[in-house]
């Protein structure tokens, strides 16, 4: 799957490359990128996980890259990253001026066998969680009060592709929660703001950038109240009292499905490049990612917005594509019906 590819791994604050194609380069690292801008692509709208990530990271890389280059992110919302990921595929950008984020379920759409999905990047998530949360003004308490309690509750989602949205309907159909799902939204601050405005009752979003985000003060003020916590094989430390969704799942088949709905988060912020990347230049960011993980500056500002600083190496993501190609391909297939319900 990302043989050929140029692919940035990164899982907040680290790198390793892969790349399979040849390139004659006559200049070097430091006289190319000398001058030059480089261009992060987020195909997501501003102020969530990935755009909050994106612009760490480009305050940062362009002095580990040889030249000093700039750095400025574009976003361009696509569906989930599909369509970042087929630009990269036939971009006349591939120099090394272009590199963008993946949305993280990438190499697991290529995995459930979407024709779409042209290569996929992956990283890690230890310290963070995937939170199911609602407004605390709900009269929903708990997570048991939406399985058969009786009680109802509308989340909102983001494009076809989304994670929030695979796991809101993973949250429906496999732990049997009584909601609906309100999809389309461009970004989680919009989700947000439909909190905000009753609009919704709530969402499925990343414990960091909830605390750090638009939804800080909604944290910090407890007006909002977790049920569920995705991508979590144990309860994280600030949420002891609150399930994990491995732990509401009892048959093997849920079990295996859950774990392959939460694989993404274990690769958690994807990076990519165009497949014919000049392999020094790939090489060249893979070590600034790396450098820059290192960085005590960078380190200190992605404390400063409450930011994970993962480190996952290149061998242990190869291993997990490794371990999820191993899930049944009937646990796939049902997985591929949920999340592609229309």
């Amino acid at each position: 799957m990302v043989r050929g590819v140029a692919v940035a791994v990164w899982g907040l604050g680290l790198a390793t490359l892969v790349w399979g194609t040849s390139w004659a380069q006559a200049q070097t690292i430091e006289q190319f990128y000398r001058g030059r801008t480089v261009t992060l692509v987020v195909p997501f709208s501003t102020g969530g996980y990935y755009d909050t990530g994106a612009r760490l990271i480009a305050r940062h890389i362009g002095r580990h890259i040889p030249g000093g280059p700039s750095v400025v992110v574009q976003n361009q919302p696509t569906a989930g990253g599909i369509g970042l990921a087929n630009r990269f595929a036939h971009a006349s950008e591939k120099d090394g001026t272009l590199v963008g984020v993946l949305q993280r379920a990438i190499p697991q759409i290529a995995l459930m066998g979407n024709p779409n999905a042209k290569f996929g990047s992956l990283s890690g998530y230890a310290t963070d969680a995937y939170l199911m949360f609602i407004n605390s003004q709900h009269s929903v308490q708990n997570v048991a009060e939406l399985r058969g309690g009786g009680k109802k509750a509308i989340f909102g989602a983001n494009i076809a592709g989304s994670t929030n949205l695979m796991l809101a309907l993973v949250a429906r159909d496999v732990l049997k929660l009584d909601i609906s799902i309100v999809r389309g939204f461009p970004g989680a601050n919009d989700i947000t703001l439909a909190q905000l405005r009753d609009e919704v009752d709530g969402q499925v979003a990343d414990m960091s950038v909830l605390k750090s985000g638009m939804g800080g003060d909604m944290w910090r003020t407890n007006k909002v109240r977790t049920l569920v916590q995705f991508a979590r094989v144990s309860r994280h430390p600030e949420l002891p009292d609150v399930p994990t969704a491995r732990e509401l799942v009892a048959s093997d088949e849920d079990k295996a499905l859950v774990a392959f709905a939460e694989m993404p988060f274990f690769m958690a912020l994807p990076f990519a490049g165009p497949a014919e990347m000049p392999p020094d230049r790939a090489k060249a960011i893979g070590a600034a990612f790396m450098a820059m993980g290192k960085d005590a500056e960078f380190m200190a500002d992605a404390v400063k917005i409450g930011y994970p600083g993962d480190l996952v190496d290149g061998e242990r993501v190869l291993a997990l594509i490794s371990e999820a190609a191993r899930t049944p391909k009937a646990v796939i297939e049902r997985y591929n019906q949920i999340v592609n319900e229309k």
